[in-house]
């Protein structure tokens, strides 16, 4: 499942949450510390896939 970055206003500390694609697009999770979740904001975070497939070249 993809981990995603996100920012609590009241707080002021970033969180990850563990989600899939599904939750993720449905709802907006709540901040660790202060349990609420009308002032998290999603953050943009960096992306490293790892694959299996190996890449032929001609």
């Amino acid at each position: 499942m993809p981990v995603y970055e996100y920012f609590c206003r009241k707080c002021k500390e970033p969180f990850t949450e563990i989600m899939s694609v599904k939750q993720h697009d449905e709802q907006v999770p709540k901040c660790p510390r202060c349990q609420q979740a009308k002032e998290v904001e999603k953050r943009i975070a960096a992306v490293h896939t790892v694959t299996t497939k190996k890449w032929l070249t001609y």
